[in-house]
């Protein structure tokens, strides 16, 4: 083993740090919702705002600044979106009232997006034959970040309060920054398109592929009701079952399981067709919130119980259906894959916002009946969207 292959496993176990430590900033409100309600007076339809705002600052991010990495030094805009992301989590934590709650919300989710940065200069900062597998590691932890930053933020917003959540991601994103400078060499930039000829080009690759469009809307569809549950579980645990935060951040442990069966999903992505997968995930995540209609049969402990295997089933098929999704979409035009990424995000972090003001006005209206209805019937319209797209025995990668 030579100091260049120690050094860059060193770098990208950063890099997997990076992408999931940043990525989580969107999803730490959520089992905060509760505590930001009562420190600011906040109505459900408030409260349900906070996470929108930050999952459509997300999308834009992904889709007008995302494609920056194509044409400026990876290196570079990741440091600015990191010291960036650090600034707005400590404001966030001295916020008094809900508009600059909200927009500081926005603004964090669009710096957030340097987790989408940090997958690219994975790929390209890995040791010969090993561009797969080095990926595959980031993304874990990208996935990781994103399920168990409920349980974190759950169990300090209840010992500590939501503030202070907010002041120490604030410092995980800084000590994230300096690591970043030490380590990351600058990347070459391979393209001199101008900034509106990138973002034509997405409009291009958007009307040449339909395969690139049912994935983006199926995967979508999955993001609304991943959304709409995690947005308002908190509110449910605490009215239904009188939890506290902690509790509600605890269920993310169950849904991490979905994050380690990524690796699992490329490789029977590879056995069976990308396009499979995707039809096995979608058919996953209906049946798991289509389980949820029995809650009112069970005994209050077989309801837990049957929540958390849900949030394990549903996480595993929105997860296995996303890395088959990005298998796919990568197949269309490997030159064009960070513009191709960034469509595909964007579908599914509108599809996260939309889940997250539709969840709150849904429960406000139907209580958690018509959250699970409303995630069940998203479940299906993805199944539908799958199993109408054509798959060919030779293009099951690519359907």
């Amino acid at each position: 083993m030579n100091t260049h292959t120690a050094l860059s496993r060193w770098v990208i176990f950063v890099l997997a740090l990076g992408a999931g430590f940043s990525v989580a900033a969107i999803y730490y409100a959520q089992p905060l919702l509760p505590l930001m309600g009562q420190d600011l007076a906040l109505g459900v339809t408030g409260m349900g705002l906070v996470p929108t705002l930050t999952q459509a600052g997300y999308a834009l991010g992904i889709l007008f600044l995302l494609p920056l990495g194509d044409r400026y030094d990876r290196r570079t805009l990741i440091l600015l979106k990191s010291v960036s992301l650090a600034a707005l989590l400590l404001a966030c934590s001295f916020t008094g009232q809900l508009h600059s709650l909200l927009l500081v919300s926005l603004l964090m989710g669009m710096t957030a997006t340097m987790a989408q940065d940090i997958v690219p200069a994975a790929a390209i900062l890995a040791p010969e034959g090993k561009q797969g597998k080095t990926v595959g590691t980031v993304m874990t932890g990208l996935l990781l970040g994103i399920l168990l930053s409920r349980t974190i933020s759950g169990l300090v917003g209840e010992a500590y309060g939501w503030r202070e959540m907010y002041q120490l991601a604030a410092v995980s994103i800084a000590v994230i920054a300096v690591l970043m400078w030490k380590m990351l060499p600058r990347f070459t930039v391979h393209s001199t398109l101008s900034y509106p000829a990138l973002m034509f080009s997405m409009a291009q690759l958007w009307q040449r592929y339909p395969a690139l469009r049912r994935a983006a809307l199926a995967q979508g569809f999955l993001s609304i009701a991943f959304s709409a549950f995690w947005s308002t579980l908190a509110v449910m645990l605490s009215e239904h079952y009188h939890m506290g935060s902690a509790i509600a951040g605890a269920f993310g442990i169950a849904g991490a399981a979905g994050a380690l069966a990524a690796p699992m999903a490329g490789h029977l992505a590879d056995k069976v067709g990308a396009g499979r997968v995707t039809q096995l995930g979608a058919l996953l995540v209906t049946l798991s919130f289509a389980l949820m209609f029995l809650l009112p049969a069970l005994p209050v402990q077989g309801q837990w119980l049957l929540i958390a295997l849900s949030a394990i089933g549903f996480d595993l098929g929105l997860q296995s259906s996303l890395v088959a999704h990005q298998n796919l979409v990568y197949s269309l035009e490997p030159q064009a894959r960070g513009r191709l990424n960034a469509l595909l995000f964007t579908m599914v972090f509108i599809g996260m916002a939309l889940g997250s003001v539709l969840g709150s006005q849904v429960y406000a209206l139907a209580n958690w009946e018509g959250v699970v209805t409303l995630a069940t019937f998203s479940g299906v319209v993805a199944l539908v969207i799958r199993l109408t797209g054509k798959l060919p025995v030779s293009q099951t990668t690519a359907a």
